[in-house]
């Protein structure tokens, strides 16, 4: 009896599974990007989590100067300090940083972007390694655009140059 009990537990294994993956995933988080000090970069980054078990980001900006721009998640929810470095480093997990390292890339690397004269950037991007338990842990997490272009291979952060931009990622309204 003992037997066909565990049977039917493993069987049922596989059709639970989809239903614990959804109780331990997280919620939609929004940053509110905005460049501080009255500059002119608004917007808001989302995380959705999917069916699939990558994570949607979802960048809606403006005021964004012309050319391409590196973009990360960092690892602390704080925009306090005039060059964002409050927001930490790079949500590395155990990665090292950029695509091009056999060893990366980081949970919060995100393709550079490249904005027209018309200065809105908008597009949508999947990161199957952004995962609840790094995102809305205690310290939070937040979004970083920065002055120059990741170069996917230097360590700890691409040479991307100064940070323009911020937004701290709460649960979604």
């Amino acid at each position: 009896m003992k037997s066909l009990s565990l049977i039917t537990a493993l069987l049922a294994l596989p059709l639970a599974s989809p239903a614990l993956a959804a109780a331990h995933s997280m919620n939609s988080m929004t940053a509110s990007v905005s460049s501080g000090g009255g500059g002119g970069i608004a917007g808001t980054v989302t995380l959705t989590p999917t069916a699939s078990g990558e994570t949607m980001v979802d960048i809606d900006l403006t005021g964004v100067p012309a050319g391409e721009h590196a973009i990360h998640i960092h690892t602390t929810g704080d925009c306090s300090a005039p060059d964002f470095t409050s927001a930490g480093g790079h949500l590395a997990g155990d990665k090292s940083h950029g695509v091009m390292d056999a060893a990366g890339p980081h949970p919060g690397d995100l393709p550079n972007i490249v904005v027209s004269e018309s200065s809105a950037f908008k597009a949508t991007h999947f990161n199957a390694l952004l995962t609840p338990e790094l995102l809305d842990d205690a310290d939070g997490a937040a979004f970083i655009m920065h002055v120059g272009t990741d170069d996917y291979t230097s360590q700890p952060a691409g040479d991307a140059g100064d940070r323009i931009a911020c937004g701290v990622f709460a649960p979604a309204s």
